[in-house]
């Protein structure tokens, strides 16, 4: 993290986080060491015992530190994880169609899991298909990568489209300011279809070459999310190894003050290399056959409009 960034951070939540959190008669902890250590402890899979040896302060001291910059960076989350207005939805428009000519898309959809230490409450529940607990991100990102929804809590082993179902993007697609004039986002195969949620046909074997330029197109297009996984986890290198805590409110919250993290350092231009790992959690040919067709509402509506979609898509198989 750059240092304009560093300072920027500060002066957020400086006044916030600069009460003493140690026991009266020993040296206070400035707001600046609080945030190096929270950055550290987020940003490397250290220990809490390693990280409190590296800043001079007790284990005790490092976690409460930790916990009050994660509740001031959070008290934040409408700031800087918002739903575009009208001007940045267009821009989002020109340059998603700019990728294969898909049009009116302004973000992508996708879902990560994020490893946790077994909870201590119905740990079994957070175990998902690949054999460790998790707790599930999902979020849509615009054009460069920025998180405009997050939504986290959710259990390892719950289905992503339960997920979806649970978050607050369902009301959105019934608000016309949240979608107006038949915008809308690209998911993958875990989703379902909906005139506000593209997803790529299913290849039963049988696709023609219009649905395969879709697929193609459409692929190309919402790798914009698992950039934004990448790089979400490259920077919150946590994420990638195993959050140090069973607490199962916390959790959430130290998984969202990352996506805020994450945006400030892209609103503040702060350069970083993306790292090249599978981040996407497709789901397997089973769970996608039995529960992810087309939803009841609105169905026709959304099989027309990706069928013209497809229609109208410049033809870039094989170019």
């Amino acid at each position: 993290m750059q240092r304009k960034t560093f300072d920027f951070i500060l002066s957020l939540i400086g006044p916030k986080i600069s009460e003493n959190v140690v026991k009266p008669g020993r040296p206070s902890v400035s707001p600046e060491t609080q945030l190096l250590l929270t950055l550290w402890i987020l940003g490397t899979p250290d220990s809490y015992r390693s990280v409190s040896d590296r800043f001079n302060v007790g284990k005790a001291t490092a976690v409460i530190s930790v916990r009050r910059v994660v509740k001031a960076l959070y008290d934040h989350v409408h700031t800087f994880i918002k739903w575009p207005i009208a001007d940045e939805m267009e821009t989002s428009i020109r340059v998603f169609r700019a990728v294969k000519g898909f049009p009116n898309v302004i973000g992508a959809i996708d879902g990560t899991h994020i490893s946790i230490t077994a909870p201590k409450n119905n740990a079994e529940a957070y175990v998902n298909r690949k054999g460790y607990h998790s707790m599930q991100l999902q979020a849509v990102c615009n054009e460069n990568g920025m998180f405009i929804h997050c939504f986290t809590g959710y259990p390892g082993a719950v289905h992503d489209q339960r997920v979806f179902q649970n978050s607050d993007l369902p009301e959105f697609f019934r608000n016309d300011t949240q979608f107006p004039d038949d915008v809308h986002i690209l998911g993958d195969a875990a989703y379902k279809l909906h005139k506000h949620l593209m997803v790529p046909f299913k290849d039963n074997g049988h696709l023609t070459d219009i649905q395969k330029n879709f697929n193609m197109c459409h692929s190309s297009t919402r790798m914009a999310i698992e950039r934004a996984f990448g790089l979400l986890k490259g920077r919150m290198r946590r994420l990638l190894d195993t959050l140090p805590m069973t607490r199962e409110d916390l959790i959430p919250k130290y998984i969202i003050t990352c996506c805020i993290l994450h945006n400030i350092c892209l609103l503040k231009q702060d350069q970083f290399q993306p790292l090249a790992v599978a981040i996407s959690n497709n789901a397997s040919a089973v769970e996608i056959l039995a529960t992810r067709e087309p939803d009841g509402g609105g169905r026709d509506v959304a099989i027309r409009k990706r069928d013209v979609i497809a229609a109208e898509l410049p033809m870039q198989i094989g170019a």
